[in-house]
């Protein structure tokens, strides 16, 4: 179970893989094949992958032509197991000092891909985004109006995560723009590994626009980095103006907070300036863009700073190159010089 949030283990579904736990992942996985830290004694407990029904590199198909990685929180299981294995060797049950490290190393572990996640992005010059809020906050509704928006100026790819169904990665592809599906069964929060596993087969562009729309939950999200440059948290009108309060370790660890639905202001009991002073409570260098993905209204100013974003990071990309070609260029020096 998530030591984070104490929720069960589910099947984790991605497009185009069968994944189980239990067994080594193939040495094509890349990065992926070895968790970091595995073998070195840094984590207590070795948990990787295997495909099922399929070779890595197979597409597992369904009648219905939908494409589908299945396989277990490996997170998840892999505390759960280590907890019962140790407390049974002790003949105890299982302290809250030894959850407390499990939960640790859990983090530590999704750090280490999350570290391999952002040195992709670094590397391509990809600006990548964890979007979080509550379900019903409306992140793919303003995801597809953002799209429209942006789809002739940018490159753009989205990983939606979700517990079940396709719908939401099925209304983004209808938008012409390249989606793949992560469904996390009974889990409540994407990780770097599912997000690391999602890029080999997503494969999204140098100097490009990725959205990953994380599952709704203002909770267990907010202690997993996936690589992103930035969380992007979403409170609604229809909700409370205390959820900063409430949940605050999301608002800490996002950078920018939308609040959206404004245009249904006139019909619901919210104070706006409340809801953003809460958020600064917490966070005090919180931005913040109030907007409607229905209406459009406030909108222009969050397309303004994905297109900055963008900007930034290609910018940050060819500085990074420009100083390695300089060093290759010195190295070369010296040795032609015989130094």
């Amino acid at each position: 179970m998530c030591t984070t949030c104490g929720c069960g283990t589910g099947e984790i579904h991605v497009d185009g893989k069968a994944w189980s736990a239990h067994a080594k992942t193939p040495a094509t996985d890349s990065a992926y094949a070895s968790p970091p830290g595995e073998g070195t004694g840094e984590v207590p407990f070795k948990m990787s992958y295997r495909a099922v029904g399929a070779r890595h590199g197979q597409v597992h198909s369904h009648a219905d032509g939908q494409r589908h990685v299945h396989a277990h929180d490996h997170e998840h299981d892999a505390a759960h197991a280590h907890a019962h294995a140790s407390a049974a060797a002790q003949g105890s049950a299982t302290t809250p000092s030894r959850l407390i490290q499990i939960e640790r190393d859990i983090l530590a572990r999704n750090d280490g891909y999350a570290a391999e996640n952002r040195r992709r992005f670094d590397e391509q010059g990809i600006f990548a985004l964890n979007l979080v809020s509550s379900p019903g906050s409306g992140k793919t509704s303003l995801l597809c109006r953002t799209i429209e928006a942006l789809k002739g100026q940018l490159s753009i790819a989205v990983i939606e995560g979700d517990q079940q169904t396709s719908r939401d990665a099925e209304r983004i592809r209808a938008t012409g723009v390249a989606a793949l599906q992560i469904n996390t069964g009974k889990g409540c929060h994407l990780d770097a590994h599912m997000v690391g596993h999602a890029l080999h087969e997503l494969a999204p562009a140098d100097d490009s626009l990725l959205l990953i729309e994380n599952v709704g939950n203002l909770v267990c999200p907010a202690a997993f980095d996936l690589g992103e440059a930035c969380k992007v948290v979403i409170l609604s009108v229809t909700e409370g103006e205390d959820k900063p309060l409430k949940y605050p370790n999301m608002f800490h660890a996002a950078s920018l907070m939308l609040l959206n639905k404004v245009d249904l202001l006139p019909h619901v009991s919210f104070d706006s300036d409340l809801a953003i002073a809460y958020a600064r409570q917490v966070n005090p260098a919180l931005q913040v863009i109030p907007l409607s993905a229905t209406t459009g209204e406030g909108c222009e100013q969050w397309l303004a700073w994905l297109r900055a974003g963008c900007s930034a990071r290609r910018e940050q990309k060819r500085v990074t190159m420009a100083s390695l070609q300089r060093r290759i260029a010195e190295l070369e020096a010296r040795l032609a010089a015989g130094g």
